[in-house]
């Protein structure tokens, strides 16, 4: 079933530290991707990909067919095999716009995560399309020319302008080739008045931001993944080309579809079977690409998503988190007081460590969550002291954060918004359901913390003493404390009641 590019190479067995795993679950294909990572390069040692085509396994309502669901399904399971011996810090599993449209996600997430072994994230549109460039620059376009990176996926179309290494503009639209063949071309019907709906149909999911990206200017057109090689290959074995995608090519393409008349007559060189079901929905959207933004020349990458998550992970495992890069530009621009934000950090830090194993939150994800929340906390003051709880939960709800997927984000608002006053339980009861007690018990801990330096005074950490278990949560100051901060310890009776409407006991001496 799977198709394996690579023969699986002996090392295998000797996974260690220095590989990691990405897994794209396109709307399109499911790939897999195990590098070893070595002086700033990374070596490939196996490669997995499966034809899942989910985004054409969603109805009118974005109902997943349980046809698509257990072909999804099974795949994962396979893909599971190859993970077992890689560090499960190491493996990265991304959603893109399938399953960011998918009803009901979280039960199928439940699912798909069971069987891959491993938690799966639903990244936002903006974020595939940085991971892409990321991949994209590090990988295979390395330099400091201004490039415009461009990715047709099966659900949405990623375009990014950047120079070097840094991505200036990202944007992701609402088009892909599985998507656009599903609306034009189900029946395998190939006529030129049915491509002129689906090229129209793609600029104008293009149009409004072809001027922002002119803005930026490049010196070169990079396009990646399956849609883009699908189309060079057939340009260049069909003798169309002599290197990459030009004009002259894709007309010459356009004009064999519409004699072909239906996608089973039509036989190009280099295209995989799996790939012409989709190929006429992929190039509408190519031919409103190169007419909107007046490309002539365009170089195809087999790089994409997968390899910037790999350069991702690597950054996250060493000092270049691009979340602590996000996360310190959201509290430069909203003017969060940082040095209050730190001593409820520490102070949070400091109550995990005691109890993180005994409330069974000892998982990295948990704490760096915890931190980012402390030092976001009070993101809400600059719009209104009222319930700026809630400002603040909204704005990381929404906000475009780079290196976040969409649940890390959605944790973290439900941990800004119930850090005060009453715990918003229904909030929480959103989350995918392996999260909800555990996150519960960290925004314990950051509401416990807030409270504590309510006075903004001096931070706590080494006086307070941690005690957790079950439902049930202790906490020990030294003598005379509480005595001395009157306050706080009234802070800490209501406290007791707004915790006991969640099922915690919360006791203090």
């Amino acid at each position: 079933m799977l198709e394996n590019n690579e023969q699986e190479p002996s090392g295998l067995t000797e996974i260690g530290k220095d590989c990691y795993a990405a897994i794209d679950l396109g709307s399109n294909s499911f790939h897999l991707v195990i590098s070893r990572y070595d002086h700033g390069e990374f070596t490939v040692l196996d490669r997995q990909r499966e034809v899942v085509r989910l985004a054409a396994g969603l109805d009118s309502e974005n109902r997943l067919s349980d046809a698509v669901a257990e072909r999804a399904l099974l795949c994962l399971t396979q893909f599971s095999q190859l993970l077992r011996n890689l560090p499960p810090e190491n493996i990265r599993a991304v959603g893109t716009n399938a399953l960011r449209r998918l009803q009901s996600k979280n039960k199928f997430l439940e699912r798909a995560e069971t069987a891959l072994g491993h938690s799966i994230e639903i990244i936002a549109g903006r974020e595939e399309a940085r991971l892409i460039y990321l991949g994209v620059s590090k990988w295979s376009a390395r330099g400091d020319e201004s490039r415009l990176v461009i990715d047709i996926g099966g659900g949405s179309t990623e375009i990014i302008a950047g120079k070097g290494d840094t991505a200036l503009c990202r944007e992701s639209l609402e088009v892909g080739c599985v998507v656009l063949s599903k609306q034009f071309f189900s029946d395998g019907k190939l006529t030129k008045k049915r491509f002129k709906k689906a090229v129209l149909a793609a600029e104008l999911a293009i149009q409004p931001v072809v001027s922002e990206f002119r803005a930026h200017g490049w010196s070169q057109v990079i396009g990646c993944s399956g849609t883009m090689k699908s189309m060079a290959l057939a340009l260049i074995d069909g003798g169309l080309s002599k290197d990459g995608i030009h004009p002259d090519g894709l007309q010459t393409l356009l004009s064999q579809a519409i004699e072909a008349e239906h996608i089973d007559n039509l036989a190009l060189p280099g295209v995989s079977k799996d790939r012409m079901p989709v190929f006429a929905g992929g190039l509408a959207i190519l031919l409103a690409l190169v007419d909107l933004f007046d490309i002539q020349e365009m170089s195809v990458s087999d790089i994409a998503l997968r390899e910037g998550v790999l350069y991702d992970l690597v950054g996250r495992s060493s000092s270049e988190d691009i979340r602590d890069t996000t996360v310190s530009a959201m509290l430069s621009r909203w003017a969060v007081d940082l040095r209050h934000g730190n001593k409820v950090r520490d102070t949070a830090i400091g109550m995990y460590q005691q109890i993180g194993v005994s409330w069974d939150i000892q998982d990295s994800l948990f704490e760096s969550i915890l931190g980012w929340s402390a030092q976001l906390h009070e993101l809400g003051l600059q719009i209104s002291h009222d319930r700026y709880n809630k400002h603040g939960a909204y704005l990381l709800a929404n906000a475009d954060m780079a290196g976040f997927a969409r649940r890390d984000q959605l944790l973290l608002s439900a941990l800004v918004m119930g850090h005060r006053r009453k715990f918003p339980l229904g909030l929480f009861e959103e989350l995918p359901s392996n999260l909800v007690t555990p996150a519960k018990r960290v925004a314990v801990i950051l509401r416990l913390s807030a409270l504590l330096h309510r006075g903004r005074g001096v931070r706590h950490n080494t006086t307070i003493h941690a005690h957790a278990e079950g439902q049930q949560l202790k906490l020990k100051f030294r003598p005379g404390w509480l005595e001395n901060n009157p306050l706080t310890e009234a802070d800490l009776k209501q406290e007791q009641a707004w915790l006991k409407a969640i099922g915690i006991k919360l006791s203090f001496s």
